[in-house]
């Protein structure tokens, strides 16, 4: 029934406004996600059900199917489905107003045909399923345009929540607005005891660091994580100044962590980070463990100071690092017991696993590679902190 459908869309068409009325009010009765959420503004919502509703009628008086047309008789639903995710709109809710409306519009026809007595059955029953057909489609549409928007939306969150990260690490939350708009973004207190944590990246999953947070809320523990390029980097809110009950959960990440001291609030957060990636920087190559930097400040300040740490392992040293692999690592091991031991040689054997005389074989030779002393009871600052570098040293590439 082209022309009997073209004719009754007309005369609903001349109504539309009083429809769109009964449609926001159904709406608003039928469909509690709008008035719930209160996110979408009447006026917005009134326009939306006109603009819709005058296409879907459009759409069923017209005549033929020329596709550019049809096209063109979806921008409202677009536009619905768009601005419906920018205001957070769950879909459902969404697509459900959209089958009031064709409901609304059906019946609006049905009382429009009888009242011209166009009430032949077969032509009903083809203008029902063009209609039916028309909300579909059109709520395929918006479906479309709604999923596009929330992508781009959740791709705006993520650079924004990005470059909050990146901002609260490196200092820009000593200013008093950034740093409440960082803590309201990512749900931590601006003020209060804060630890950095820093883990090896390759391990880091959106699992973990949901587990992560779920673990560290049990304790009390309030925290935010990113996983960045080469780490996971955590904050975690404190309620007092010790990290113990952070410590407790972090064996659930693999690989190598740092925990930072302890610092005074957002503000602070960027030295914080510093000291966790010193502290992770403390773990000798390839050993999972979790260190923090109060734990590890002779090995911190070495790593700090690249070039004195350098200087000091030549005086040190010299020779003995140019060995064969074997030779160098037996008597590195031999060295860092006899410092540890407190140049004792019956202890370090037993440490060692070998013989007393052994010992004091290899100490032997350290000192005719390095031209030191070795002295038994007290051990220079100078050796104790060579032998804290040791594990530090990077893996020895082969020639």
């Amino acid at each position: 029934m082209p022309a009997a459908a073209h004719m009754l869309a007309s005369s609903v068409l001349g109504r539309v406004d009083d429809l769109t009325d009964e449609l926001v009010r159904v709406i608003n009765e039928q469909n509690p996600g709008y008035r719930q959420l209160n996110v979408v503004p009447e006026a917005d919502l009134w326009k939306s059900c006109h603009d819709n509703l005058e296409r879907v009628l459009q759409m069923v008086g017209q005549e033929g199917d020329d596709a550019e047309r049809v096209a063109q008789f979806y921008d409202a639903a677009r536009a619905t489905g768009q601005r419906r995710a920018q205001q957070r709109l769950p879909l459902d809710d969404l697509l459900r107003s959209f089958r009031i409306g064709g409901r609304m519009v059906w019946q609006a026809l049905i009382t429009q045909a009888r009242a011209e007595h166009e009430t032949d059955t077969d032509d009903l029953l083809d203008l029902a399923t063009r209609v039916w057909e028309l909300v579909d489609a059109i709520s395929s549409q918006v479906a479309a345009a709604y999923h596009a928007a929330e992508r781009a939306l959740v791709r705006a969150d993520e650079q924004r929540r990005a470059a909050l990260w990146e901002g609260l690490l490196q200092g820009r939350a000593s200013d008093a607005a950034f740093a409440y708009e960082a803590g309201r973004i990512i749900r931590l207190p601006v003020e209060g005891p804060y630890a950095a944590v820093a883990a090896e990246g390759r391990f880091a999953t959106s699992d973990l660091t949901e587990a992560l947070g779920r673990k560290l809320d049990e304790s009390g523990l309030h925290s935010a994580w990113q996983v960045r390029a080469d780490a996971l980097v955590g904050l975690v809110s404190l309620p007092g100044c010790e990290t113990a009950e952070l410590m407790k959960a972090l064996p659930a990440v693999r690989g190598s962590v740092g925990v930072s001291l302890v610092v005074d609030g957002l503000a602070e957060v960027h030295t914080a980070y510093r000291q966790a990636v010193l502290a992770l920087r403390t773990v000798p190559h390839g050993e999972p463990a979790v260190v923090c930097l109060a734990e590890r400040l002779p090995e911190a300040l070495l790593l700090s100071s690249p070039e004195l740490t350098g200087s000091l392992m030549q005086q040190w040293l010299r020779g003995l690092l140019d060995l064969p692999d074997e030779e160098r690592r037996i008597l590195l091991q031999t060295l860092a017991s006899w410092v540890e031991t407190g140049g004792s040689a019956t202890r370090a054997a037993q440490d060692l696993h070998c013989h007393r005389n052994t010992v004091l074989n290899r100490v032997r030779r350290i000192e005719a590679l390095t031209g030191r002393c070795l002295p038994g009871g007290e051990i220079p600052i100078e050796l104790a902190l060579v032998v804290r570098a040791l594990p530090l040293l990077p893996p020895r590439r082969r020639s």
